[in-house]
């Protein structure tokens, strides 16, 4: 049975940033961005929550270690800018632009089938995380185990979005491999 990607990909909310911190006493956040450029994050339009409730739009006033620092109108002191912490911002996957041959969006690996080298099926990507020292992929095992693995080309060789899913090579098999 070949594995089908996740209906409704195109649909779903990707998050572009998650506010750090309130950034003095005008309403002014930081924000910690996920895109390519971090001053790009307010160039796909108005965010939303993670329930696709529209939020506002951002004006980026100037870039700062790790993010950059926003705007927003309705936050108009430091007390409702620390209201937003740890708030992700998120658009519709559809206002992105395509990713170009061999790139994808982290987004897009959510609910493709986990398979190991052999074909045999392992279970589906249901989480991506990035606690600051390199991204972990969670796996649902068929089993319905939950696996925490490194997002490293070692773990995970290959991903072919067309058949919906991501080979994954178990860390310890990927030590046996270059010890052998």
């Amino acid at each position: 049975m070949t594995p089908v990607p996740a209906p409704g990909r195109t649909d779903r909310l990707v998050r572009l940033a998650v506010v750090t911190a309130p950034h003095g006493v005008r309403g002014a956040f930081r924000l910690r961005c996920f895109t390519a450029r971090p001053e790009n994050v307010a160039a796909y339009g108005p965010v939303c929550d993670e329930r696709g409730r529209e939020l506002f739009a951002l004006e980026v006033l100037h870039r700062v270690p790790g993010g950059v620092v926003a705007r927003a109108p309705g936050i108009a002191d430091r007390d409702a800018a620390l209201a937003l912490k740890g708030r992700g911002l998120y658009v519709p996957r559809a206002r992105l632009p395509e990713p170009g041959p061999d790139e994808y969006y982290l987004e897009d690996l959510l609910g493709l089938a986990a398979v190991e080298p052999s074909g045999r099926r392992l279970g589906r990507v249901v989480a991506l995380y990035d606690h600051g020292a390199g991204q972990i992929l969670e796996i649902e095992t068929e089993a319905g185990e939950l696996l925490d693995l490194p997002f490293t080309r070692a773990v995970v060789p290959e991903i072919d979005l067309e058949a919906g899913r991501v080979v994954i090579v178990r860390p310890g098999e990927v030590v046996a491999e270059r010890a052998a």
